[in-house]
């Protein structure tokens, strides 16, 4: 019987021992601070902020059903815009924002505000590099309101605004 105790107790040692536990809402804040900064740089055309926490993996999926870039790509679809000084606006509203257990993971989604389109959502997934968060991918969309979603569909792919493989 005490074999068995010291086997289960070594047991549980050994399972905890690979997972640190993090304190989430330090990483939370961290991870706030790195969107805001985001949207900010691209409202003032700034290409050197909005991509300062970009990586060559990254992704960024467009709310046109063909706009998926891969890091250097997107920022070759961004230069001109922002050496013209033209850049983009969304004010966060509201956002919400996960942490792993290991605090190297971080996913959010955010309802943001654009003069153009009004409410649009954004969502993505960050990791921890050092100190700091990069962001592996952000999904910009337009939430539709169910009830008149089959009607905007209908009219999006009257468009031609499906993607065919």
């Amino acid at each position: 019987m005490k074999h068995a105790l010291v086997a289960m107790a070594a047991g549980v040692m050994v399972g905890c021992a690979g997972h640190t536990r993090v304190e989430k809402e330090p990483a939370r804040v961290t991870v706030d601070q790195t969107l805001n900064a985001f949207h900010a740089a691209a409202a003032n055309a700034d290409y050197a902020g909005y991509f300062a926490n970009w990586t060559g993996e990254s992704v960024f999926l467009g709310t046109d059903a063909t706009e998926r870039w891969e890091g250097d790509a997107f920022k070759a679809f961004a230069r001109p815009y922002f050496e013209k000084g033209q850049g983009w606006t969304y004010l966060p509203r509201k956002r919400n924002v996960s942490v792993s257990e290991d605090g190297r993971t971080a996913w959010f989604d955010e309802l943001l505000e654009n003069e153009k389109y009004g409410e649009c959502r954004g969502s993505g997934v960050l990791l921890r590099r050092g100190e700091g968060w990069v962001i592996v991918q952000y999904n910009l969309s337009f939430p539709i309101p169910n009830a008149v979603a089959g009607e905007v569909m209908r009219r999006v792919r009257a468009a031609g605004g499906s993607v065919e493989e």
